[in-house]
């Protein structure tokens, strides 16, 4: 399974609307049902940093979010809206409870 932890610092004036769209991820995602896809988004203390943890275990088949429309739109807008542009960070589990439906 891959894990995945994106982090990246939106501009002030683009805090509502990054969680605008990041909400429409979510509200496709609960509609289409990916089984092979864990994801969550957070918005760190100082209301400009989110942060996405996802993990997936689609192998050889296109990555789970790569199919939801709302995540394309979400994608297409991220470089305008940010000061610290995403940075991804390859995760390996340590331990967990309770957080991917263990």
């Amino acid at each position: 399974m891959r894990q995945v932890m994106v982090r990246y610092r939106v501009r002030p004036e683009h805090t509502l609307e990054n969680e605008r769209d990041v909400r429409k991820v979510f509200e496709e995602l609960a509609l289409r049902k990916p089984a092979s896809l864990w994801y969550a988004s957070f918005k760190v203390g100082d209301n400009v940093s989110f942060v996405h943890v996802v993990a997936d275990d689609s192998g050889d088949r296109p990555h789970p979010l790569s199919e939801i429309l709302a995540f394309k739109a979400f994608a297409a807008a991220i470089e305008r809206r940010c000061d610290e542009q995403p940075i991804v960070t390859e995760l390996t589990e340590v331990g967990s409870y309770n957080m991917f439906g263990d």
